[in-house]
């Protein structure tokens, strides 16, 4: 499969999900109180410790491992069984005293549904970590929007009946058992089912480091809500949750299809001996042009995509999501330093960025949460643009490309994203940044202008993805009867 192909599948595996996640996170947002959003949010803040450490970088080594043999399979499925079952164990021990910490006792019964869902993990992971490897995308796409349908009809139709934050917990589970029901289909029939133990040490050589680097990622992620859970409340834990999900769609909508690709093109790349630093400079290029259009869109859009998406209880969230918007542009030039990294087997010089980057990122957000929301999210900007200073030199590093190159690619992308900012700022200025009514037209008009502005952009500043424009357009020209 080309990469274009690649990249084509990817997008609408993640779009239809996306689809789904935000009628979900509409439903749910008017269904469960910020409180309860707050509660679920910590519960899941916590257990993603336990997620990023579920298969001990297992997955990661079967997709960049250059020799691929049975026994190194059979140890890959050995590490990923056996941290399944000793995670799945774990959580649910760690429910009864990290639900007495937060004085919350409905955090217990959603420790202990989440813990199901370590066990079933592997059966899934495995397969995954194959598909990804030979760019299986399309049998990607399948598994996972099969997944992402079965959790949001389980979410929403328990939290419609009442069911509280912990529907949501159900519907976790629900996915998980739906992925590794469908990744049965797509099993190689000579991928072994025993577990082996000849090639651990080399399995967990390289998993450990892995592992060590999602460890601090998780912590950095999930360090602001855990803070301001303790030190100001749950509500407020809840508000930045729900301004970090429009955010989040970033990821959802680009980030995450990108990123899948690039690890393997990277990962490709690296083995077969190819341009690794062109390909992350062409690749970078597009996504700081993407990200910095996004950012502000959702900056100048962040009240009336609020209101319109989840309703008026979460305005109190409106101002964070403006300042998490900064945060976002300011990682932006750093988006795909881990996967080149990744790729490139640089293990010990990804941990080091990604430790380095999190304590910046944490010791903000300790700092912030004694003074609120907003004075957290303004610290982690400042976090943001500290950290990408270091992934960039560190990647440099590593695959040795230009910063001639580099800022070449950064400029026309600040141009692109100039150009796509002119209709949401205006709008801004002309209905002020909490317009009472016309939300959705608002929106419309300012998504219209955005997207019009963009490939004005692209052209004017002879943007790298002007040539993926003219290829569409040549591509759809020779559909269309002469």
């Amino acid at each position: 499969m080309s990469i274009r192909q690649s990249l084509a599948f990817s997008f609408l595996d993640r779009y239809a999900s996306l689809v789904l996640a935000i009628g979900s996170s509409m439903a749910l947002a008017r269904l469960l109180t910020p409180t309860e959003m707050g509660l679920f949010s910590i519960t899941m803040v916590l257990v993603s410790f336990a997620t990023m450490i579920r298969d001990l970088g297992a997955g990661q080594y079967l997709v960049q491992e250059r020799d691929l043999t049975n026994d190194r399979i059979r140890a890959v499925w050995a590490v990923q069984l056996g941290a399944g079952l000793c995670l799945g164990l774990l959580t649910a021990l760690a429910a009864w005293p990290i639900s007495r910490f937060y004085g919350e006792p409905r955090m217990q019964p959603i420790f202990w549904v989440l813990a199901l869902g370590f066990v079933l993990t592997p059966f899934g992971s495995i397969t995954y970590a194959w598909l990804t490897r030979t760019m299986r995308y399309d049998a990607m796409a399948v598994m996972r929007f099969a997944s992402s349908l079965a959790g949001a009809i389980v979410s929403v139709g328990l939290a419609w009946y009442g069911a509280g934050p912990i529907s949501m917990a159900w519907g976790s589970l629900a996915a998980t058992c739906t992925g590794a029901l469908v990744s049965m289909r797509f099993r190689p029939r000579e991928f072994p089912w025993l577990p082996g133990t000849r090639e651990l040490p080399r399995v967990l050589s390289f998993g450990t480091k892995l592992t060590s680097t999602s460890l601090v990622e998780t912590a950095t992620a999930g360090a602001p809500e855990l803070l301001l859970g303790k030190i100001q409340s749950i509500t407020s834990a809840g508000l930045f949750a729900r301004a970090n999900t429009l955010i989040a769609m970033f990821s959802r909508m680009v980030s995450d299809a990108v990123n899948i690709v690039a690890l393997s093109m990277f990962a490709k790349a690296y083995r077969e001996g190819g341009d690794l630093a062109r390909a992350y400079l062409t690749a970078n290029a597009y996504m700081l042009a993407v990200g910095w259009s996004f950012s502000a869109f959702v900056g100048c859009m962040a009240y009336p995509l609020m209101r319109v998406l989840y309703g008026d209880q979460w305005d109190a969230a409106v101002d964070l999501t403006r300042v998490l918007a900064l945060w976002l542009a300011a990682t932006a030039p750093a988006a795909l330093c881990y996967q080149v990294l990744l790729a490139s087997g640089a293990a010990n010089v990804l941990l080091r960025s990604v430790v380095i980057s999190g304590v910046l990122t944490v010791v903000g957000a300790a700092i912030g949460a004694w003074y609120g929301i907003l004075a957290t999210g303004s610290l982690m900007v400042v976090a943001a643009a500290m950290g990408t200073v270091v992934w960039l030199t560190s990647t440099r590093g590593v695959i040795h490309f230009r910063w001639a190159d580099y800022l070449d690619g950064l400029w026309r992308s600040a141009g692109v994203a100039g150009c796509a900012s002119l209709a949401p700022v205006l709008l801004v200025l002309v209905a002020g940044p909490r317009p009472a009514s016309g939300l959705l037209w608002i929106l419309m008009a300012a998504a219209t202008g955005s997207g019009l502005g963009f490939v004005l952009g692209v052209r004017l500043f002879s943007h790298p993805i002007s040539a993926e424009v003219d290829r569409a357009v040549a591509a759809l020209r020779a559909r269309l009867p002469a």
